[in-house]
């Protein structure tokens, strides 16, 4: 088949995300100005650059309170700062209680039990149980075509790993299953890697 996207596709659900797949999970975490400390995941999400380590992540959707965009994107517009937490296969159902649309100012890590670390680097709040944790600094917002699309990029100004799941010096990502995002309501856990060296 082929369809013009602002045709619509004609399918039961939007193909889109199921073709660009797997996307890693950006459980990002804030602390609005007030102190109140928020949680929530997104599938939009991935690194962007080495050096300096940047991240990015995009908010598609909106909240009534929050005049045209999502808690994650209102707390770092007024911090600056957020957190990016590592979602592991045991992590999957706290995961997923921390994407209900709860009010501004309601606790996701509450909501869903999780237990909280603070980050060295920055005011924020990070899943004490992650893997691995990417503190980061503001680089800058970019609002997309669309309603509510707005980009956050971010520099990774501190990383936390578990210790736990260092191999001989490498990040054993099979130790802890990262979580991945699919098309529609599925999900994959990475259990199973292997290597190709490059040409040059």
């Amino acid at each position: 088949m082929y369809y013009r996207p602002a045709d619509g596709h004609g399918l039961p659900r939007n193909p889109f995300n199921a073709i660009v797949t797997p996307r890693p999970i950006g459980w990002i975490s804030t602390r609005d100005s007030d102190g109140r400390d928020n949680l929530a995941p997104y599938s939009f999400f991935n690194a962007v650059a080495y050096t300096p380590p940047q991240v990015m992540f995009s908010a598609t959707s909106a909240k009534p309170d929050r005049e045209g965009t999502k808690d994650s994107t209102a707390n770092i517009r007024d911090t600056g700062v957020f957190c990016v937490n590592i979602v592991s296969f045991d992590l999957r159902d706290a995961m997923n209680a921390t994407a209900a649309t709860l009010p501004r100012g309601e606790d996701e890590f509450a909501a869903a039990g999780l237990e909280k670390a603070e980050c060295h680097e920055i005011d924020c709040a990070r899943v004490a149980a992650a893997p691995a944790a990417l503190e980061c600094r503001l680089v800058r917002t970019v609002e997309l075509p669309g309603e509510a699309n707005v980009v956050t990029f971010g520099e990774v100004i501190g990383v936390h790993i578990d210790d736990r799941h260092l191999r001989d010096g490498f990040l054993d990502i099979t130790s802890y299953v990262p979580l991945s995002r699919l098309g529609y309501k599925d999900y994959t856990a990475i259990r199973e890697q292997f290597s190709l060296e490059r040409p040059d």
